[in-house]
């Protein structure tokens, strides 16, 4: 893989992460709501005027354009593995940002993703 085409890979997977990120902030700010009709509206009002949510938003829009350019130039079977980043990035900025937990459990399947996307990295 080309350092053009790493980079583009890798800021796809970063933007993704970051709208994660985004979205559960914004997400947070409404708390827990039932599922009715008039909570649905309300809830749905709410996350379309916050800046994180609508900033996750254009994360995502953008990280479709840079997908696109990766996958000019890379197999689509090493590409797509390699957004499985996306759970290491998002899973240590969550601990970092929300305070989210870090088992061993998790640190494992973390262990197991950067093994697997390096063995095909290698390929």
């Amino acid at each position: 893989m080309t350092p053009v085409a790493f980079a583009l890979v890798l800021t796809g997977v970063l933007l993704n992460a970051a709208a994660q990120l985004l979205i559960k902030s914004g997400a947070a700010t409404a708390g827990h709501f039932s599922f009715t009709a008039d909570h649905i509206l309300r809830a749905g009002l709410h996350f379309a005027t916050q800046w994180q949510i609508l900033a996750g938003l254009a994360c995502y829009a953008v990280s479709v354009v840079v997908w696109i350019l990766a996958l000019t130039r890379v197999q689509v079977s090493l590409a797509y593995p390699m957004l499985s980043l996306g759970y290491v990035v998002t899973a240590f900025a969550a601990w970092w940002l929300f305070g989210e937990s870090l088992t061993l459990h998790k640190l494992l399947g973390i262990a197991i993703i950067i093994a697997g996307v390096v063995l095909l990295a290698r390929s």
